[in-house]
This record gives structure tokens, C-alpha cells and sequence, in this order.
């Protein structure tokens, strides 16, 4: 199989998200590093004329959207498979997905995560107790309904590892460094599935850059 390559920014939750299902499943792949802003610019442009990461590139073939990417390496890439056959686990997988990219990112990982993490370290921000206290409300309703949906499963979606979790735990894990998320997590089956995925291979080998990983 022909080698991937994986256009992000080191430390991105989404690109580490791909990162994670080719580690998954065995695939061959490097890294195309961006400076952080440098998908702004032209030649990023034209991969992605969204100016987003991650994207991808498999021989001739180029794709941007991380669903979209998860999904097309579970397709082409043999091995065990990444998404459910039985329809209310794919469904499941869906809504979880849905619920990172609609809510837990934007809401929650753009503020939290970059207020003590991503703004402190790369910008020299002060973090902004403000914007912090005001993404808490939806922190608690995107923590608490995945703890829900979770219950006393093994994986978010049922007994085996899906896309969903391989979108979750980068967002996750991030979180887990702040106090806020700590004190989400604490005592939760959402916090014990993350401890469970930390210690993956997958998880081991996509870390994200030390300065990410001691900074809150």
C-alpha cells in the first residue's frame, strides 16, 4: 500500500486523530509538519481552500475533512475495522462524532484547551478566566452526555474501538491537563475509558509535543 501522507500542525487534536487510525491500523504514513498559521497561507490553500488541517494525501489521491479522511483510511486500509456493522453502534459512532465537531471542539476544546494550553504556550496569552467560566456550561453538558452514552461500555460506541473514539480521546486527553477537565472527568466512566485509550499504542505513539503535554 502506498505511503499516507498527513499534512497538520504538531499537536493538533484532529490531526492526531488521523494520525491515530493509521497507527490503528497499521499503515504506512508520515507527517508533513506546518508551522502554526502556515495553514493560512497559499500553498496550503491549495489542499485545502478552507485553510483547516488535517489533510491527506494517498498517491494521487488528496482529501480533507476529518470524517471524511477516517472514514476513507477504514475503507482502503486492511485490518480490523474501525467502524460497527450493527446500524444503532454506527449510528452511535455518528452522533458521537457529531457531538465533537458541533459541540466538544468548538465550544469547549477552543476555549478551555486554548486558554490554558495552546494560548499560554504558543502565544504567551494570559489565560482568560472569562472566556474559561463561560464555556463551563456546555463543558458540563458535553462531558456529562458522553458519560451517558458511554454507561458501562467498553468503547463509545459498543465492545469495540470506532472512529468515535479515536475523535474523542485527542479532544479528551487535552482537556484532562486543565483543572476544569480534571474536575469533569474525576470519578467518571468517561475519565476511566480515557485512562483505557491512554495506555493504547496508538495513543503512546501520536503524543502530542512535550510543551502541549506540561503546560496547564
Amino acid at each position: 500500500m502506498s505511503e499516507f501522507v498527513v499534512y497538520t500542525v504538531p499537536g493538533s487534536p484532529y490531526g492526531r486523530s488521523v494520525m491515530l487510525a493509521l497507527e490503528e491500523k497499521n499503515a504506512p504514513y508520515r507527517i508533513h509538519s506546518l508551522e502554526m498559521g502556515e495553514h493560512q497561507s497559499d500553498a496550503h490553500r491549495q489542499r485545502h481552500p478552507f485553510a483547516r488541517i488535517p489533510v491527506i494525501d494517498h498517491g494521487d489521491f488528496r482529501l480533507y475533512e476529518t470524517q471524511a479522511i477516517l472514514r476513507y483510511i477504514d475503507a482502503v486500509v486492511p485490518g480490523a475495522h474501525l467502524q460497527p456493522v450493527d446500524p444503532r453502534a454506527a449510528g452511535r459512532m455518528d452522533q458521537i462524532m457529531g457531538v465533537n465537531d458541533w459541540y466538544l471542539f468548538p465550544d469547549v476544546s477552543a476555549a478551555i484547551v486554548f486558554q490554558r494550553i495552546i494560548g499560554p504556550v504558543l502565544m504567551g496569552l494570559t489565560p482568560d478566566e472569562a472566556a474559561i467560566a463561560q464555556a463551563m456550561p456546555k463543558a458540563r453538558t458535553c462531558i456529562a452526555e458522553l458519560d451517558r452514552l458511554l454507561d458501562d461500555q467498553i468503547f463509545l460506541a459498543g465492545d469495540s474501538l470506532s472512529l468515535a473514539d479515536l475523535m474523542i480521546a485527542p479532544q479528551l486527553d487535552y482537556l484532562a491537563q486543565t483543572p476544569e477537565g480534571q474536575d469533569l472527568l474525576g470519578g467518571t466512566a468517561l475519565g476511566a475509558w480515557l485512562a483505557r485509550m491512554a495506555e493504547r499504542p496508538s495513543m503512546r505513539a501520536t503524543l502530542p509535543p512535550e510543551v502541549f503535554r506540561s503546560a496547564a
